[in-house]
């Protein structure tokens, strides 16, 4: 109950602030176009980093005890009959499971025989905006629902269900032991592939392109479930998995097992050390049903479980972060005039793909930057609490509450290219192949340009980033109560994390910013 009054408080607060910073708007031009704040930049920025300092002592008032990772209120949804029943309907799941593996061949068929026009075609739009940006507001906001969909998990189901359905005691992968030292690097250098095409590709929208890329990543997932077993690859290596997993610990909904003697055989190590199983997939999967739980929960909590944050997890989460800062610091007319710098020493190495090049060394560089920065800050604390941790591992016990931050900047960033360019979806819906179908009588739709306007979109902005950063101070503060026995201790080191935090509230506005208020 504290967090939720904590967030009360903090409404209040913020709300406070809003009308402090409350102006007369200017008129709006239509989006795309330059729009003029209704105050200053300098003024949003004050106010939101003053937002998110007041709430450090207002937070500071009210949570003065460690918190338990199971303490937090729950309504379990299958308690309800009704909601029981639409949850845990097999026609349900079947149905979805099923649309969610014709979209993945959809994709590929469209990709290779479709128009090559990337506007014409359904892949690009469904995979850059529909599926990467969608899903994760999705799993965000609502929950893990990528553990239900997953097509490759889907397909390697119904494989080896027909492999059984021959050879009985017999499993479709090797079974091979997953080497220890491995741990989530597969899942971290995929995840850096994938940001890699999405920011830096030339060719990242041309559809056969994205059978490549689908296709390369649909081989590599089959064979590491066909080597060392499904839910050990998910959770390892399939980069997916991997971060609507760590989106889906701040979502609202949970699954829980209530006997954790399943979690003896499973592979997962899903467990805290509370002995709570939460959003283990594996051993839900096999749970009774009387022993399974869907519940209802505060947003964030989830990331305050207790568990051992290995330094793949850290580095994980840092590039998380940064790769989707680096996406929206690509729009900045600073990053522009780097480029101009830059581009007469590459043109001559690299050609027509010099600025290309120098977007793949920037991103390279982006996450390097962030753990460096990352890992100063975690030095102070080390300083500042007397904690007799390292440096490495107090960078790890505090990583997780870096991800509201990396959520807020996302829902950010992207929000109006969901709601604007995910239109497309409608019309292509219809034509996926680009052929001049007209399947569903949505052929002739036209993008609504007005249903956001940049001035909303900036409002939203700052509202999010500034609460994405509260909540991170906050579990940050419950992380350090919990970690740091001495409670002046605990406080003094949450200083460098509270300046930490203040320095990329602004850093996060003035990048949004940028494309509002500057001409491009």
């Amino acid at each position: 109950m504290q967090l939720v009054q904590v967030l009360r408080n903090l409404l209040i607060l913020i709300f406070a602030a809003g009308g402090a910073l409350a102006a007369q708007p200017a008129y709006a031009h239509g989006f795309g176009d330059r729009y003029d704040l209704p105050v200053p930049l300098e003024y949003y920025l004050a106010g939101a980093v003053a937002t998110v300092a007041l709430s450090f002592a207002v937070i500071g008032m009210f949570v003065r005890g460690a918190a338990s990772s199971s303490s937090y209120w729950r309504f379990n949804l299958l308690s309800n009959p009704l909601l029981a029943i639409v949850l845990q309907a097999r026609l349900v799941t079947t149905l979805i499971r099923s649309g969610s593996v014709l979209l993945l061949f959809l994709v590929i068929a469209t990709s290779i025989w479709g128009e090559q026009d990337p506007s014409l075609n359904f892949s690009p739009t469904f995979v850059w905006v529909i599926w990467w940006v969608g899903m994760g507001f999705l799993v965000a906001l609502l929950g893990n629902i990528w553990a239900l969909v997953n097509p490759w998990s889907i397909i390697f189901d119904w494989v080896e269900g027909l492999y059984r359905h021959f050879k009985p005691i017999q499993q479709l992968d090797l079974g091979l032991e997953y080497p220890g030292w491995l741990g989530m690097w597969p899942a971290v250098g995929l995840f850096l592939g994938f940001a890699w095409l999405e920011n830096s590709f030339p060719l990242s929208s041309e559809p056969r392109m994205i059978a490549v890329m689908v296709i390369t990543y649909s081989t590599v997932t089959w064979g590491g479930m066909f080597f060392y077993g499904k839910r050990t690859w998910l959770r390892f290596g399939e980069a997916f998995s991997v971060i609507f997993e760590f989106f889906g610990r701040f979502a609202p909904t949970e699954f829980r097992v209530t006997n954790v003697d399943y979690c003896l055989d499973c592979n997962s190590y899903c467990t805290d050390d509370q002995e709570i199983c939460v959003n283990c997939y594996e051993c839900w999967s096999i749970a009774r049903e009387s022993q399974r739980e869907i519940n209802l929960r505060p947003y964030a909590v989830g990331l305050g479980r207790r568990e051992n944050i290995t330094p793949d997890v850290l580095v994980f989460v840092i590039i998380m972060l940064a790769t989707v800062t680096f996406d929206g610091f690509k729009s900045t007319p600073i990053w522009g005039q780097i480029q101009n710098w830059l581009f007469g020493a590459a043109s001559p190495l690299f050609g027509p793909n010099a600025l290309a090049a120098i977007d793949s060394v920037g991103l390279l560089f982006s996450p390097i930057i962030f753990m460096v920065v990352y890992l100063s800050f975690a030095w102070m604390m080390v300083n500042t609490s007397g904690s007799a941790l390292s440096t490495t591992d107090l960078a790890g016990v505090f990583v997780y509450s870096l991800i509201p931050i990396a959520l807020a900047y996302n829902i950010a960033h992207f929000f109006t290219l969901l709601v604007i360019v995910g239109q497309l979806i409608i019309p292509l819906a219809s034509d996926p192949f680009g052929y001049g179908w007209d399947i569903l009588g949505t052929a002739d739709y036209k993008v609504n340009i007005a249903l956001v306007n940049a001035k909303f979109a900036w409002i939203l902005a700052v509202g999010v980033i500034v609460i994405g950063h509260i909540l991170a101070v906050y579990l940050a503060h419950v992380i350090a109560m919990r970690s740091i026995r001495d409670p002046k201790s605990a406080l003094r080191s949450q200083y460098p994390m509270l300046a930490l935090m203040v320095t990329y509230t602004a850093i996060s506005l003035w990048i949004i910013a940028q494309p509002i208020v500057e001409p491009v």
